[in-house]
């Protein structure tokens, strides 16, 4: 299957190998969070909620000199339309949520919050490709929405390699292929990456096999 068509140089949705899809971004969407946010990055959706600073719940989980960030990351049932019930707390969930939990870690100024705890909910409502991108940048925007300090602003998105072409932003399609992609988050003002995570064809064809 030709993923970039050799006559036009186009897509099969119409982009340029180094075109990003549509993004938009909305704050405020959940009442009564302390912030929250909805992404899309394309067909792919996301919606991220923030509670906190508040005071720890679990004392055993406790840090003295700086603030504990939790994340919980789900997909709707509805949001592939594979109508297959993944168990909540699955191998690839607490994967990725603990991607999202350290680059957001790495953007906070925990220290100004020290005694306390902030929790991150990310949910998938609609995924097209690009899922750990979209929810990266929504829990970004659910921070800031929060008021919750940052040293700056984490952006992210993916690449990939198929048929010896490298393309941004995989959509569904293109992410199944099962070429090898990386994601990347990045400060941009302090010029610095937060996130760099590497998927090659074999580990992509084994998140396929769970279901992924």
């Amino acid at each position: 299957m030709e993923y970039v068509n050799p006559l036009t140089g186009f897509r099969l949705d119409g982009r340029r190998p180094n075109e990003m899809r549509q993004i938009r971004g909305e704050i405020g969407v959940v009442a009564k969070a302390d912030g929250s946010a909805l992404f899309e990055m394309g067909n792919t959706k996301v919606i991220a909620a923030v509670y906190g600073p508040r005071e720890v719940r679990n004392k055993g989980q406790q840090i003295n000199n700086q603030a504990l960030v939790r994340c919980e990351y789900g997909m709707a049932n509805f949001s592939t339309g594979d109508r297959r019930r993944k168990p909540k707390g699955d191998r690839r969930s607490t994967e990725i949520s603990l991607v999202i939990r350290q680059t957001m870690e790495a953007c906070i100024l925990t220290h100004l919050m020290p005694h306390s705890q902030i929790d991150i909910f990310v949910q998938v409502l609609q995924a097209d490709g690009g899922t750990r991108s979209a929810c990266i940048n929504a829990a970004t925007l659910a921070l800031a929405d929060a008021g919750i300090p940052m040293r700056d602003i984490v952006t992210s998105c993916s690449a990939g390699y198929l048929c010896s072409t490298p393309l941004l932003d995989l959509n569904y399609v293109e992410d199944s292929a099962g070429g090898p992609d990386v994601t990347v988050g990045i400060l941009a003002k302090m010029d610095k990456v937060t996130l760099l995570q590497v998927l090659l064809e074999h580990t992509k064809q084994l998140e396929c096999h769970r279901g992924a």
